[in-house]
């Protein structure tokens, strides 16, 4: 087992890590911008680094100063946490060449799940069902009206080397599809580096379904069941529970086999998330992130597993702690995120906390790295905390968020919580009759 971890991230994902570092008996290295030379990761960490300003691109995401901070701090591993090089196959690669152990899937996994493309004709012959769409990335418009004309109208443009619903869009006839197979490329290539786009069938209603895969890089692995991630704003998640409200015990049977029999395959090492979309009782595969998910709570809440210990575990040549068959369901679990942000236009709202009370009591778990006094800096992500419930059930589970929303106290800035107390007081939300698009045409209704 691994003496020291260097975390390379910030905020809750960061403490997550931290607390899981301190239960192993692991000491813990806290890297740090100037800007979060007093937060919470750095102050709760056994040891911290400065590696940088305030810019992610010059602390968070310099590979060479994290690298430099395991040298001098003797680091033995670096776990990713999400987002920032969590996914980021060169950075794995690096570390490996520095003889630092990545708590990740291995660089090549990364890499091939990292293009949208060859992530989909992998998953495609591995056996995991996949939208229609294009074969390859489609190199101009001629083409991507044959594309189109194929699998039929409406198709959504996506670039390979997208995320978070840049790149993105949608055409209902061919007149749209030229202006949204321009629009793409220039968001794709100003975004990414990179214009390539590809297509695929728009569904109409589909509900947004992950499953959790887990590897010991040995050739064995399981699934921990599906997470409905549906209610979403501009391809951001905001509300996540497990299991899903409209997933039978034999789909999920026979979707998780799929998963974790495609992992068998890979020889994939850590936690892994196989995204779908789902209509009509078939699923249709859109992406694997090949790290920790924002989300992954949910499944701790209804399995009783810590998965980032597990994470460690696997990544220092251990077995997992559990096998398929040790796995069953416990409950219903809810995550809702919340971002400082201000309603109805989302803009993002750093500034000063004056105080931070957590909610607590019987099923309540709040991942948070705020706390009364500290100031939230304008560089990063407006994610500042997550709530998570757990209840026997989906209806006792909506009703201690409800409970435990109305004890969640962060003053001094706006934030996503009235949002939530809205969202539990419509009928849809409270019989699990939602789908990707469902928020959005909320919130076009609610705040018209």
């Amino acid at each position: 087992m691994f003496e020291k971890i260097l975390i390379a991230n910030r905020g809750e994902i960061a403490l997550r890590v931290i607390r899981a570092c301190r239960e192993m008996g692991i000491k813990s290295v806290a890297v740090h911008s100037t800007a979060d030379a007093d937060a919470m990761h750095v102050r709760m960490a056994d040891e911290s680094v400065c590696i940088g300003p305030a810019p992610s691109s010059e602390s968070y995401l310099k590979k060479a100063a994290i690298i430099s901070a395991c040298e001098i701090t003797g680091a033995q591993a670096v776990h990713p946490g999400y987002g920032f090089l969590s996914e980021n196959a060169s950075f794995a690669q690096a570390l490996e060449d520095h003889d630092i152990t990545f708590i990740g899937p291995t660089a090549d996994h990364i890499r091939i799940m990292g293009d949208k493309i060859t992530a989909k004709e992998t998953a495609k012959a591995l056996g995991i069902p996949v939208v229609p769409g294009s074969d390859g990335g489609v190199p101009d418009f001629e083409t991507a009206l044959t594309v189109a004309a194929d699998i039929k109208y409406p198709v959504i443009i996506k670039a390979t080397a997208g995320g978070g619903g840049r790149g993105m869009k949608v055409a209902k006839s061919p007149e749209e599809l030229e202006i949204a197979f321009r629009t793409a490329r220039s968001e794709a290539k100003s975004a990414f580096g990179n214009d390539e786009v590809y297509i695929e069938k728009y569904l109409q209603k589909p509900r947004h379904i992950e499953i959790q895969v887990f590897g010991d890089g040995k050739g064995n692995a399981v699934h921990l069941g599906e997470r409905d991630c549906s209610l979403q704003r501009r391809h951001q998640k905001v509300f996540e529970e497990a299991p899903g409200p409209c997933i039978t015990p034999e789909m999920r049977a026979q979707i998780g086999k799929v998963c974790s029999d495609a992992m068998k395959k890979l020889k994939y090492i850590g936690a892994g998330t196989i995204e779908f979309l789902y209509e009509d009782g078939e699923f249709y595969f859109i992406e694997m992130n090949t790290r920790l998910q924002v989300e992954h709570p949910v499944t701790e809440g209804i399995f009783g597993v810590d998965l980032v210990r597990e994470q460690i575990r696997v990544a220092a040549g251990m077995d997992m702690s559990f096998t398929q068959d040790d796995l069953e369901i416990n409950g219903h679990c809810i995550e809702v995120r919340i971002n400082a942000e201000k309603l109805p236009n989302f803009a993002p709202c750093p500034g000063k906390v004056r105080m931070f009370h957590a909610p607590g009591g019987y099923g309540v778990r709040m991942d948070s790295a705020l706390y009364s006094g500290y100031s939230i800096p304008p560089y990063y992500d407006s994610l500042i905390g997550k709530l998570i419930v757990h209840g026997r059930d989906r209806p006792e589970a909506l009703a201690r968020l409800q409970r435990a929303l109305s004890e969640l106290i962060i003053d001094g800035i706006d934030t996503s919580i009235p949002l939530f107390d809205m969202l539990l007081a419509e009928p849809d939300i409270q019989s699990g009759d939602y789908n990707i698009h469902w928020l959005e045409k909320w919130l076009a209704e609610k705040f018209a």
